[in-house]
């Protein structure tokens, strides 16, 4: 259950001020521990994870030790038992343990305790209820830290009974075993998550397509979608997916590429939808405006592949949709044939050093020539800017004028 020493604490906090909270906490005769996702993070060799801590004080015992000691405290999770405590401008959460009474019901009523067993069975999976002091000693109270070496991603105790505590944790087994599942899922947590999918209607759509759009960023990402999609578990709000192998090309590019990786547009190549599948997929999924926007914009504005190269061809998508939707449209050109663009990098690079044009012509430009109705004048602005994009942008002020001129007595 003990490990001295086991990890490196540099490795969790390279900011040595959140030792004060430990000093903090002890001198209060409480006990701080790291858990959760820092520990869990830091034993697979990741980086770029949130500090979470807890400790044997409750509540108002941790406020009043920081309070001693100087720390400005925060509620950030009060139906959780968690405090924030400030560090560097930096919100730090601190949970008190505690017991579940009688089902899975949060209030301010918890049994606090400083039985570190029991805070560690109401967690999820059991590589996720494990901890770490200051030192680096490291408490495992389920053979997490086994289960991580040998990438078997399990729920802690009856999986069955975990799941109907909180059907969120169907997501949230399939998210961690993309990211650090080795071999097959586990036969019965699988088991659980399927027999009990239907209980994620119960959940609140923003907060499963949060988890999905955190398991789009895995990366066993088509494995475990394939997984999810022969189960059905989110067959109430996704149809299968029948581009899994362009999802699998894209994630590749983006790591080849040292790109910013999106979910959003990764959702999108799964189905390469029209507009009416990319409105509809919005709405199942309860999109933001701006999101939705993407995803149906994506869809209902079509760029040739073939052309993509052709740099007035991208200065003329840049021009017309923006330059984020052309570097867009040009990954999925790629992820679709991943070996017709071997210069991929530089036309992304292209795009961003591309100028956009501006239409000189303006609806007073064809009032001072003599046209006087909106209607028309509406018409000839879009005809003017037509020919103008047509011709790569070549035509001058003085060519678009002329033209303009065409129109007056007609």
């Amino acid at each position: 259950m003990i490990r001295p020493e086991y990890i490196d604490i540099n490795n969790i906090i390279p900011d040595k001020s959140v030792l004060k909270l430990f000093k903090t906490v002890a001198d209060h005769g409480g006990v701080l521990r790291f858990v959760g996702g820092a520990v869990r993070d830091t034993l697979a060799g990741l980086k770029g994870f949130e500090l979470d801590l807890a400790t044997d004080l409750t509540p108002e015992e941790l406020v009043e030790a920081c309070q001693d000691n100087g720390l400005k405290t925060v509620p950030i999770g009060i139906k959780f038992a968690t405090t924030g405590v400030v560090i560097n401008n930096k919100v730090v959460a601190v949970s008190s343990l505690y017991q579940q009474r009688d089902g899975y019901k949060f209030s301010s009523d918890f049994n606090f305790t400083d039985d570190w067993k029991a805070d560690a069975s109401k967690r999820d999976l059991t590589i996720n209820a494990v901890y770490a002091d200051e030192q680096g000693n490291v408490f495992d109270y389920y053979n997490g830290i086994d289960d991580l070496e040998k990438g078997l991603i399990r729920f802690i105790g009856n999986a069955d009974e975990q799941i109907k505590k909180d059907p969120i944790r169907i997501m949230r087994f399939f998210r961690f075993y993309s990211i650090f599942g080795k071999g097959e899922p586990d036969l019965k947590s699988l088991k659980a998550c399927v027999e009990n999918r239907d209980l994620l209607k119960s959940v609140a759509i923003e907060q499963v397509r949060e988890e999905l759009f955190k398991i789009l960023l895995t990366p066993n990402i088509v494995k475990t979608l394939r997984i999810i999609f022969e189960n059905d578990i989110l067959s109430y709000i996704l149809p299968t997916s029948s581009h899994l192998q362009e999802l699998q090309n894209l994630a590749d590019i983006i790591i080849q590429n040292n790109l910013q990786p999106d979910a959003l547009r990764r959702l999108y190549i799964m189905y390469l939808p029209d507009e009416s599948l990319a409105e509809n997929l919005a709405m199942r999924l309860h999109l933001s405006k701006e999101q939705k926007k993407r995803l149906v914009d994506w869809a209902k504005f079509d760029v040739d592949c073939d052309k993509i190269t052709d740099t007035n061809y991208l200065q003329k998508i840049s021009y017309l949709y923006g330059k984020e939707f052309c570097k867009d449209k040009v990954l999925f050109c790629a992820a679709k044939c991943p070996n017709c663009l071997l210069r991929l990098k530089d036309i992304l690079k292209q795009i961003d050093t591309l100028t956009i044009p501006q239409f000189s012509i303006s609806g007073a430009d064809l009032i001072g020539l003599g046209i006087q109705n909106n209607a028309k004048i509406g018409a000839v602005l879009q005809i003017l800017k037509n020919e103008w994009i047509q011709s790569n942008f070549t035509l001058s002020n003085d060519n678009l004028v002329n033209l303009a001129k065409t129109f007056v007595q007609n």
